[in-house]
């Protein structure tokens, strides 16, 4: 058994445009994913929005620089999470294709030596 993680990407221009009704689907819909593997789900987790973000990268010279937001723009950013247990990649990504994400989709990757 690995564990892996799953990556829930979204577009949050589209969450913006909802009237509620798709999140209040999306979060039942989470709820029976959560219902029906969890055996599999190690952990998770929903992400506040990216205009929360505050990304650090090196400065090559010893430092840092902080800056506020995401460091990449992009149309889909990072969600949430799940880490979840499986018997190897077929069967994560199994798993992962029931996680929902309306509004953009899942990214899977293994976990180095077990997480």
């Amino acid at each position: 058994m690995g564990k892996y993680l799953v990556m829930i990407y979204d577009d949050e221009a589209k969450w913006a445009a909802d009237d509620g009704s798709v999140m209040e689907q999306n979060h039942k819909n989470h709820q029976a994913f959560a219902e029906a593997n969890g055996s599999a789900i190690r952990g998770g987790g929903q992400l506040d929005g990216s205009e929360t973000a505050t990304s650090i990268r090196s400065d090559g010279n010893g430092g840092y620089v902080v800056t506020d937001g995401v460091f990449a723009e992009t149309k889909e950013v990072m969600g949430g999470y799940y880490i979840i247990e499986a018997a190897d990649l077929d069967d994560a990504l199994a798993i992962a294709k029931q996680v929902p994400s309306p509004m953009g989709g899942v990214e899977v990757r293994p976990l180095v030596n077990g997480g």
